[in-house]
């Protein structure tokens, strides 16, 4: 059996100091993690995480990415129902679970607004949340512009999540998501297709959700139209 080359020796290492503290997290809460606590965990000595992570803070940073990307898997594994607000409020209810069952990492990730909010793992999230919105769209469904939806769903999202964890568990009720997941649908969607209604506004907006698949308009032509579909759209 050949042994590891150092790179690959360095990153199961890493690997090991970042799932140690994820661990860590997981069982004991953030005060848990310290620099002794990771590296007896990790079965390494202290200044190991220091060759890996400029600081606790990077470490954390690390961790954050982490439980992001466990998060993108699980939403990827999961079949998108036929029906997009449907699945809507399937993806809600996924990124709900994944805080009430992840507490300590969930109020890492999201009681901190700068941690992780740049990784490749976030952006990859926030872009299937963006496809979720894009169905919307195109369905003559959405009742706001798209930017503005996705703030809705992320913003409720975390603040159903991060209020269910700060009650004390005997006043912990399902209905209190239920209603915030509804009124964020209700916010974000219509009953019907838009486009069915008078007025431009959402026929612009699902025309401009299905702009990526055309291929007949030239780019300029295409960003020309994608501005005054925006001002169609906006001033409905």
């Amino acid at each position: 059996m050949s042994r590891s080359s150092p790179p690959e020796g360095r990153e199961l290492t890493r690997q090991r100091v970042v799932e140690a503290a994820a661990g860590l997290l997981a069982r004991e809460g953030r005060e848990a993690v310290t620099t002794r606590a990771v590296a007896a965990a990790a079965g390494v000595q202290p200044p190991a995480i220091y060759r890996h992570f400029a600081d606790m803070d990077g470490l954390l940073d690390a961790v954050a990415e982490h439980g992001y990307a466990r998060f993108v898997e699980d939403k990827r594994a999961i079949p998108a129902p036929d029906d997009p607000v449907e699945d809507l409020r399937a993806g809600w209810d996924l990124a709900v679970e994944f805080g009430l069952t992840n507490p300590a990492l969930y109020a890492m990730m999201y009681g901190e607004p700068r941690r992780g909010s740049d990784s490749p793992a976030h952006r990859a999230g926030m872009e299937l949340l963006l496809g979720r919105i894009r169905r919307i769209a195109a369905a003559g469904r959405l009742r706001v512009d798209e930017a503005l939806a996705a703030a809705v769903i992320h913003a409720t999202a975390r603040g159903a999540v991060l209020t269910w964890l700060s009650l004390p568990e005997d006043r912990r009720d399902r209905a209190l998501l239920t209603a915030m997941r509804e009124s964020m649908v209700t916010a974000v969607t219509t009953e019907k297709p838009a486009v069915r209604d008078p007025g431009p506004a959402g026929a612009a907006r699902a025309l401009r959700a299905a702009l990526p698949q055309q291929s007949t308009l030239s780019e300029a032509e295409q960003h020309l139209l994608c501005e005054w579909l925006d001002r169609l759209a906006a001033g409905g």
